[in-house]
């Protein structure tokens, strides 16, 4: 993606309530929020313009993170009639600021923002099917990069359901593999801003550790990724099916270990130096 410059403006100065978000030379804008503030976002200008939105909160089936993807002509009256759905707490949406956006626009963008979030994989899409708009390619052109500015607004104003996992890295530290290692198995992964990818074909053992019983989390994390097929059981342990991404070192290498773990010392690189060597210096 190009190099941007993002405002971001909070009314109440406070980044969890209601905030803008804007790209320097670009047309669109977003709103985002609580859901306890839904009527000022309702209350706002750009609420009465077409636009794509989105729902996030927390499956209370899965306990895992949910999403909603929707557009609308009327951003103010469909989500007035999203106040049934109990799973959401934020909300977001993008509008254009010279009301150039039209309902096969929009409709082009749910199901592109709807199709990105698929292949990101952080979330479960309470609604995966979306209404499909065929568009001249120079609008396919306009909405592509009406999309790559979404894509860079979302993460910054906290929603990150269409950052794909296993981003190529971006630097030579997040490039660099790192090896994980217990009882003959063996894990990979390299880092990322978010904390650490575990790449697929990875394996982890097999039954838990005495340190687990202590720290349940440990527990309730491996049994979510095998519900999730993530980790499947083959030839004696438990192996990743496909990439995942941790929130840090130590819980991607409690996983593997199937019990607490330091994960600066767990993880080292293809010489045998320690992550937290390799941050050292």
């Amino acid at each position: 993606m190009p190099s941007a410059t993002i405002k971001i403006y909070l009314p109440h100065g406070d980044p969890k309530r209601l905030r803008t978000g804007e790209i320097s030379n670009w047309s669109g804008k977003a709103v985002a929020g609580p859901r306890t503030e839904l009527d000022q976002l309702l209350q706002r200008e750009e609420a009465a313009n077409v636009g794509i939105y989105l729902l996030t909160g927390i499956d209370p089936l899965s306990g895992s993170p949910a999403v909603y993807i929707g557009e609308a002509e009327s951003i103010q009256i469909r989500l007035k009639q999203h106040v049934e759905k109990d799973f959401w707490n934020q909300a977001v949406f993008f509008t254009s600021k010279d009301e150039n956006l039209t309902k096969s626009h929009i409709r082009y963008l749910e199901g592109r923002v709807i199709e990105l979030a698929k292949l990101a994989g952080r979330a479960n899409l309470t609604n995966s099917q979306a209404t499909t708009s065929k568009l001249p390619e120079s609008d396919r052109a306009y909405m592509e990069i009406f999309l790559e500015k979404i894509e860079q607004l979302l993460p910054a104003l906290g929603v990150e359901v269409l950052v794909p996992i296993a981003t190529p890295p971006k630097s030579e530290e997040e490039a660099r593999l790192l090896f994980c290692e217990i009882n003959g198995l063996k894990a990979t992964g390299h880092l990322t801003p978010n904390g650490i990818v575990v790449l697929a074909k990875s394996q982890a053992a097999l039954k838990l550790r005495p340190s687990a019983n202590d720290y349940p989390w440990v527990v309730n994390a491996r049994e979510q990724l095998i519900k999730d097929e993530a980790l499947v059981k083959a030839d004696g342990c438990l192996v990743f099916v496909k990439d995942h991404e941790f929130s840090s070192p130590s819980a991607a290498a409690a996983v593997i270990h199937g019990g607490t773990a330091n994960g600066r010392t767990a993880w080292k690189d293809a010489s045998g130096k320690t992550l937290k060597h390799l941050e050292s210096n």
